[in-house]
């Protein structure tokens, strides 16, 4: 077996009268304390003797002596390990193991528990709207990531770099929101981010929780709001209709709080599915500049839209000033790649540039490198309007089985975009059935309500399954609406 590392072991502060008793002494300790595992192999007498200064004999007696005792294995022409099954623990003479204090946080820090919550669920969730990994063109990935990494060597960008992201994807970045979006931007104005989910942390941290409330739609992205409570905000709920956020409620709220910001997911609004309308895109960016708050864009999505060509976002709108900007590439191929952007004025960028140097310093430019490879290319636009297709005959698909299995059960629009259904059952879903529901990778309307909900409503992900799955997903439905009487 292989030892890719050293290992490093000090007689200091180790009890015993002689050499051999204190090399006993702590490995036996290290054992005892978990460094040491079973079936971990030690180094050879000769090189732990240099090591440790000591004579090669010294070594080998307190290995005869552990090997006797049962704490080392040792099989001719193979290396000395730590037993599988080890002996019951004496009390020798031994280093005590120092507790670990408990540490004390700040309170404002407990509001990061639901978000730990919250990823442990994700994790869980099968149906929830996520890409499908099955369709990533995993080759020519790996070969621009090879070529990435030849880039960064060459050039030597595999050193320190902009925090803002490597120019090159900023670049592609800027191409495509111009061609594809109708958003004029400049480099210094984007920004590459390890997601939408870090772009949401870093807009945040440019705000004042003693200036202003956090406004979110009742239904929401939950992450985004542990995000903003977990930074000392207050969030106050907006009403929400088929139309997207409700601007007139958005007005009242704004007689009776002062607004740091507007968080919202305008193009396909998350869960519910729902496109905010021209005029209540409009509507918001002008109580955005008269009322003096940043508007959040969360545009997990863009990409995948069925009917025509794509809304424009918010940020390509006539006053739209006080719009950060927040895209995802997670879901064009896989949320492990962690590559996001953010768009806003420069000096916002400067700042949020300067809040990743304090945190993880630059992004991962080999990465970068390859995804802008891949987006000079043409292929990512290629795989876009692959999976763009396929996501619609998923989307058709799906609608297609709920109402042949359930049309006395279960309603819904069928959304212009997305990867998942916002369905709403003829009752009121139980505790049990909310349960059940959860154990097949459902999501019920609750998890997105922050304060009472009607518990009416279910999300159906249809992205990530292929027909035959989409086809088995309807009959677990089916049968445990059916067990719920419902």
């Amino acid at each position: 077996m292989l030892r890719p590392w050293h290992l490093h072991i000090s007689l200091d502060d180790v009890s015993g009268s002689t050499l051999q008793e204190r090399l006993l002494n702590s490995l036996i300790t290290q054992i005892q304390q978990g460094r040491l595992q079973p079936g971990d192999v030690l180094p050879g007498s000769r090189a732990l003797a240099e090591q440790l200064g000591v004579n090669r004999k010294t070594v080998q007696w307190a290995f005869d002596d552990m090997i006797a005792q049962g704490w080392l294995v040792s099989e001719p022409r193979r290396a000395t390990r730590v037993s599988p099954v080890l002996p019951e623990v004496r009390e020798l003479e031994k280093v005590p193991v120092p507790a670990h204090a408990k540490l004390r946080v700040p309170n404002k820090l407990d509001a990061m528990q639901p978000a730990a919550s919250l990823a442990e669920q994700e994790q869980r969730v099968s149906n929830d709207g996520t890409p499908d990994l099955r369709l990533i063109p995993y080759e020519e990935l790996a070969r621009a990531t090879r070529r990435g990494l030849l880039e960064s060597i060459r050039s030597g960008t595999l050193g320190y770099g902009d925090p803002r992201g490597t120019s090159r994807l900023r670049w592609a970045i800027q191409q495509m929101l111009t061609q594809d979006r109708f958003m004029r931007v400049t480099l210094e104005q984007i920004c590459v981010v390890r997601g939408s989910q870090m772009g949401i942390f870093l807009s945040a941290q440019l705000l004042d929780p003693n200036k202003g409330v956090i406004v979110m739609e009742t239904l929401s992205y939950p992450p985004a709001r542990a995000t903003f409570t977990s930074l000392g905000f207050q969030v106050v709920d907006c009403r929400q209709d088929e139309q997207g956020l409700d601007t007139e409620h958005l007005h009242e709220l704004l007689q009776n709080h002062c607004v740091a910001a507007v968080y919202t997911t305008p193009h396909h609004q998350y869960p519910t599915t729902v496109c905010m309308s021209s005029a209540r895109r409009l509507a918001l960016l002008n109580l955005s500049l008269q009322y003096d708050f940043v508007v959040i864009e969360d545009d997990y999505d863009h990409e995948f839209h069925y009917d025509n060509r794509p809304v424009a976002p918010l940020a390509s709108l006539a006053d739209a000033q006080n719009v950060i900007h927040i895209g995802s590439l997670s879901k064009v191929f896989a949320p492990g790649l962690r590559l996001g952007y953010m768009v806003a004025g420069a000096e916002l960028i400067d700042r949020i540039a300067g809040q990743i140097m304090l945190v993880d310093r630059q992004g991962n430019a080999i990465v970068e490198l390859a995804v802008a490879d891949l987006m000079e290319s043409g292929l990512v636009k290629r795989h876009i309007r692959k999976a763009r297709k396929i996501y619609q005959q998923r989307r058709d698909l799906a609608a297609s089985l709920l109402l042949e299995a359930l049309a006395d059960k279960v309603s819904f629009d069928l959304p212009a975009g997305g990867m998942a259904l916002w369905l709403r059952c003829s009752k009121v879903l139980s505790e049990e059935a909310l349960a059940k529901l959860r154990l097949l990778g459902f999501i019920g309307e609750h998890f997105f309500a922050q304060g009472e909900d009607k518990g009416v409503h279910i999300r159906f992900g249809f992205a990530s399954l292929n027909e035959q799955e989409i086809a088995e997903s309807v009959q677990q439905l089916q049968k445990c609406l059916l067990d719920q009487g419902i």
